[in-house]
């Protein structure tokens, strides 16, 4: 009985592997706009870049390793007085995306797990704060995503939640290999 569940599951695993229509493996490269939820008022803004490759179990599941380097800023101007911030992160995820389609246009939706590496330097103007440079730390973090592809042109929008804080971006940009067999 094993053996026939073992080959059963052996030859269902093979069928689907051999039916798929786009190629297994493809590298994401990706450039966006972040907005940190950190902060108080003010100006906020920052840059991610993002290299991810995937591995398509299936056309519909991708399975991934995101790799991504966020420069996060927000300035608080109160009359003479300043207050600016600057984080500088980095984040190995472990992800997952969904497919909705088979066609030209497919969007998708999906979530990643992993570890985010962050340091900041502080600037107040206040007399005798001065700069405040934070060391590094490591913490646990998600996110959730939603986006789309069509050709090679990937599009995405994900919010990173970190502890209390995190970040919210959008992405544009194109990936290698994946595309139809």
């Amino acid at each position: 009985m094993k053996k026939n569940l073992f080959l059963i599951s052996f030859m269902a695993v093979s069928i689907m592997a051999s039916a798929q229509s786009y190629k297994k493996v493809k590298v994401d490269l990706s450039l966006g706009y972040a907005i940190p939820t950190m902060g108080g008022g003010g100006t906020k803004g920052g840059v991610t870049f993002t290299v991810e490759p995937h591995y398509r179990i299936m056309d519909e599941l991708a399975l991934g390793i995101r790799f991504e380097g966020a420069a996060l800023a927000y300035v608080n101007n109160l009359g003479n007085n300043s207050n600016t911030s600057v984080a500088v992160l980095s984040s190995y995820c472990a992800t997952g995306d969904y497919y909705f389609g088979n066609g030209g246009f497919r969007p998708f939706a999906g979530a990643g797990l992993g570890l985010f590496n962050s340091a900041s330097i502080n600037i107040n103007t206040q007399s005798g704060s001065g700069t405040q440079v934070v060391p590094g730390t490591s913490q646990f973090g998600f996110f959730p995503r939603a986006g789309f592809e069509t050709g090679h042109f990937r599009m995405s929008a994900e919010y990173n939640i970190i502890d209390n804080s995190g970040y919210f971006s959008t992405k544009i940009g194109f990936f290698f290999g994946g595309g139809k067999k």
